[in-house]
Parts: C-alpha cells; structure tokens; sequence
C-alpha cells in the first residue's frame, strides 16, 4: 500500500460527455472517492443533505470559537497528500498540519498520567515510571504491532475483498499473526501491569472498537502513529475539508450541500442515479455512498434488489458504540491540559461491558478531552480555550431519551472535568453545544445512531463487511467507515483508495465498459 509508484496528476475538467458519478454524502471517504474519480475522468457531484461538507467532519462556529465536530487526530498523512498530487498541487499549498506530542496523555483515576508518544526513549521511561519489568514488553509489543502493520495495513488496507477466496488466501497469514485474539488478548502478552495493558489496548476504541472483542489486527495502529506521527490541520479539521472540496472544483466537479437522497434509483440490477428529498432526480453512470453503510442499504435501497444485505442481516449485524460530544469553549486558558487526554474513569472492562454488550448507559464513564487551542490558539478568542469532550456511550438500542437525558449527563462531565482537568469549569463556560447518539441518527443518517457503523471485529472485517463494490448492485460502490478496510481517517480514506482498482477510468478507451445506462 506505501508505494503506489507515480501518481498521474489531472487538470482537465470534464465535458458533459463524459460519465457522470455522483457520490452520496461529503465525509472524507466522499470527498477523497470524488477526487480519485475526477481524476479517473468523471463528472463528478457530491451531495451533501447538511448546510455544509464534511459529514461528521462538520465544522460548528459560534461565539467566536471553531469546534471541529469529528475527527481530529490525523495520522498517515500521505493519504491526503496523494490526493492533492492527483491534482498536481501540493496539499501544503492549502493545509498545514502539525505534529502533536505527546500523542495522548492518558490520566487514570487516581490523577497520574501516562504520556504516550512516538518517542521510543520516552516510552520506555513512562513505562519503567509504572512497572520497570514491562519495558523490555514495549520492544516486542511494538515489533509484532508493526508485524501486523505490514499485512493488515501496506499489503491489505486498499485491496478490496470482493470474493471469498480473497479472505482464504490471507487466513494462514491471519492466523501467524493470531488475529483471532482481541486487542487486549494480544497486548496482555506483552505487559503485566494493569494499567499498561489499558494504556496498549485502547486504540480501537478510536474506531468504534472494544479492546476486549476487537481483532488483534488493530494492533497495527500503534506502529502506524509511531511510523507517521499524530498530526492536526492547523484551523482545525475542516481545513483539510476545504481543501478537498477546492481540488474538487478545480477538476470541475460540483459538492451541492442542502441535497438530501432518498433514494438509489436501480433497475435491471444497476444504479443509475439518485432521488432527493425534493423529489428531484440526478442521473449517473456510477452511485459511490459514503452514507453509512447498514443505512444505504437499509433505507436508500428497497428490500427487493438486495439480497446479501438484507433487512434481517442487517438488523442482526453488530453496531459500534456511540458517542456523546460535548463542545465547549472557555473565558479563561487551561494551559496545562495537552491537545489530546483520555481520562480513565473507575472500570475499563466492565464499563466496556455496559456500553457494547448491556447497552446500559453507566453513571460512571471514561472520557477523551480535545483541547485544540493548545496548538492553535486562533480557534477562540483572546484568552479563551475551546473544547470538546467525548464520551463512549452505548448506541440508541439502549433506549435512552437523550432529550431528557442529554443536559445531566453533561452536567455530569462537567463536575468530572472541574474535579480533575478544568477547576471552576461550569463557571467558565461561555459557549456550548451537544451532540447524541439520536443527533448521530437523525443529522447523520447513522444506523442506531453508531458512531462508526458495524462493530470493528473479524467476523465483519474485510469480505464479512459490506464490500467496496455492491455484492448486489451494479455501478454502486460504498466508501467510508461501513465498508472495508474500517474507520478511523486512514481506514476511510483507503476506502477511497480501493475505487482506483474497482471503478473503470474513463480516459482510456481499453477500460471495460459501464453497465449501459
């Protein structure tokens, strides 16, 4: 995957001739999939149902402070780099992003912290500081990380898993590397102490994963922020959004926000366009959903052309968790609280428990704190720090009215907050929103308002996860979290990455032909 030899750049715009591709949905899986196929030669539209793109990139401005309402640790650059070379600009020229060190500091319960980092001399000082006889594990752990890396990541990440027979070709390597053990399993060889195991094995939850059930092949992730480092965009994420959609334009593309689709127009086992909310319909040669993957199927797709993805099946699938997301900004700086923490409440295990498998929603809980300003203070005002605060939290088959439910559990995290990182923040806060697993559903078409879509584990890894091409449906394609490889920027951005080998390139008249449209 780490050498796809030369990237061809394209500047020509297209002309009404050519085949029209429209994608659903402007996340960066949409975003990236919509340049690789400009570059390809299509017309391309992107349609957005929010007022903005980004999907769960949105950015919210309010009160002088900049909240980017997703993703916000940007690891293998390259990924997005590539995309501004298809372009023939360098993505320098529009985004500047920044290494963040520490990675994370991950604070338990008692008040001490573990600074996590790429550092691998201040790694193995953090962890002499908790357990000295786990150092010598570090060494190990990060080698078999990069083991998995190598497979799970450069060989697999952007090979789309159309056939069976592609899962059985990788299974004896899946199974050297004991991808059938979970995250937790597989660190728990390496480090004895409790709170290290915890400190290796939280990385899926970043994708929407449990440590306890996730594979092992999301190990990887550890050596993958080593190899390439934790970076943020500096005006935040959505910079990296405006970036894109410039290159999308410049290629002649358009991104429409405001336009909602209903519907997957098929007949004859094809897609060939899309129905809006409006009523109005856009033809297409080529569909590409970056809609979350159980809801494309779900709700864009009658019942009647699907038979691999049927009502039951998804129904029956398993949902990652969800996310409550605090945004706040302050009158006042917290200037010893780093860009990223992960606050470690009393239960790691058990709590895990509650939110995948109970789907109860604990009065206790463990949280990640974003504090950007900590890096770039132009996103609040003079003086001001802005925030947001996540909390895992199981998705809406918990049964929880989060309109009733929504303002005491933030008031709830606020008093964690002001006991542990932020003195006197209720008294501090002056601006604020929310963001729930029903806002996950209802805003973000989300399937049970899963923060990520189906729960990272093998059995819905790879082939087992909605494909890249429809199993069932010609000319439609599915980029984003819901489809191989996964979430997490890298994963979704691969996603895009698959399309160069499934989708035909128009510029070249020996590509196979389009199912006739």
């Amino acid at each position: 995957m780490l050498d796809p030899g030369p990237i061809r750049s394209t500047t020509a715009k297209p002309n009404d001739r050519q085949p029209h591709a429209v994608v659903i949905g402007s996340g960066f899986g949409g975003l990236a999939a919509a340049v690789r196929l400009g570059a390809k030669g299509y017309r391309v539209t992107v349609l957005e149902k929010l007022d903005a793109p980004g999907g769960r990139a949105y950015v919210y401005r309010q009160d002088g402070f900049t909240f980017d309402a997703g993703p916000t640790i940007v690891t293998a650059p390259f990924l997005f780099e590539e995309l501004w070379k298809l372009c023939g600009r360098k993505m320098s020229d529009d985004v500047t992003l920044v290494p963040v060190s520490p990675f994370y500091r991950i604070r338990f319960q008692g008040g001490s912290h573990f600074d996590y980092s790429g550092d691998a001399s201040a790694m193995r000082a953090e962890i002499a500081r908790f357990s000295p006889q786990d150092v010598g594990g570090y060494d190990a752990y990060m080698q078999a990380s990069e083991d998995i890396f190598k497979v799970g990541f450069e060989q697999l990440g952007d090979v789309p898993f159309s056939k069976w027979t592609d899962m059985a070709k990788i299974a004896p390597e899946m199974l050297r590397l004991s991808s059938y053990r979970s995250v937790y399993g597989l660190v728990s060889n390496f480090f004895r102490d409790p709170r290290l195991r915890v400190v290796f094995s939280f990385h899926p939850l970043l994708i929407g994963g449990n440590p306890f059930t996730a594979s092992s092949i999301y190990c990887l992730i550890a050596f993958l922020e080593r190899r390439w480092g934790v970076h943020f965009a500096l005006g935040g994420t959505g910079r990296l959004v405006e970036g894109l959609v410039k290159l999308i334009e410049g290629q002649g593309g358009k991104v429409r926000c405001g336009e909602e689709v209903r519907e997957i127009i098929v007949s004859d086992r094809a897609a060939h366009g899309v129905r809006l909310a409006s009523g109005r319909s856009v033809a297409a040669d080529i569909v590409v959903s970056n809609a979350d993957s159980a809801w494309t199927y779900r709700h864009l797709l009658p019942s009647s052309v699907r038979s691999r993805w049927s009502n039951k099946r998804i129904e029956r699938a398993r949902y990652s968790m969800s996310l409550f997301v605090w945004y706040f900004g302050t009158r006042r700086k917290y200037d010893d609280v780093p860009h990223h923490t992960i606050l470690l409440g009393p239960r790691y295990k058990e709590l895990l428990k509650d939110i995948f498998e109970r789907k109860i929603l604990a009065d206790d809980f463990s949280l990640y704190l974003h504090r950007p300003t900590a890096t770039d203070r132009s996103l609040a005002p003079e003086g001001c720090d802005s925030f947001y605060v996540l909390s895992p939290v199981p998705h809406l088959q918990s049964g929880t009215d989060w309109s009733v439910t929504a303002e005491k559990y933030r008031r709830a995290i606020a008093r964690e907050l002001s006991r542990t990182m932020l003195p006197d923040l209720e008294n501090q806060i002056v601006s604020s929103r929310m963001l729930t697993p029903q806002d996950f559903q209802d805003r973000l078409s989300s399937f049970r308002g899963a923060a990520f879509g189906l729960e990272p584990i093998l059995t819905q890894s790879a082939w087992f996860r909605p494909h890249n091409q429809s199993e069932d449906i010609a000319n439609l394609y599915l980029v984003g979290a819901g489809t191989h490889p996964g979430a997490g920027l890298p994963g979704v951005l691969s996603s895009a990455r698959v399309l160069d080998s499934l989708v035909p390139d128009v510029r070249h008249p020996t590509t196979p032909d389009l199912v006739a449209t």
